[in-house]
């Protein structure tokens, strides 16, 4: 398991397309990928629905939380996907 935490910069937080890009990347993963806003409840990663419905915006930390087979090397690529447009 890995967990990686991030403070979102983009002025327009985690809006349509970097939520697309996060549940594309986590179903492509094989992983088991949760994101959570601040100490909030986890969502499924996989959902564009549920990621959105978090309302992320820009200044609010988000823990991406992985399960699986190379779960480390997931997470950084999955941080790298949330935070490309950034």
């Amino acid at each position: 398991m890995a967990t990686r935490t991030i403070a979102i910069t983009d002025p327009s937080g985690i809006h349509a397309r970097p939520a697309a890009r996060l549940a594309q990347a986590a179903l492509d993963s094989g992983c088991t990928v949760t994101i959570a806003k601040g100490d909030g409840d986890p969502a499924p990663a996989d959902s564009i629905l549920s990621v959105m419905a978090l309302d992320i915006r820009q200044g609010d930390e988000v823990r991406l939380t992985v399960k699986g087979n190379d779960a480390e090397h997931v997470a950084d690529a999955l941080i790298a996907a949330l935070t490309a447009a950034e």
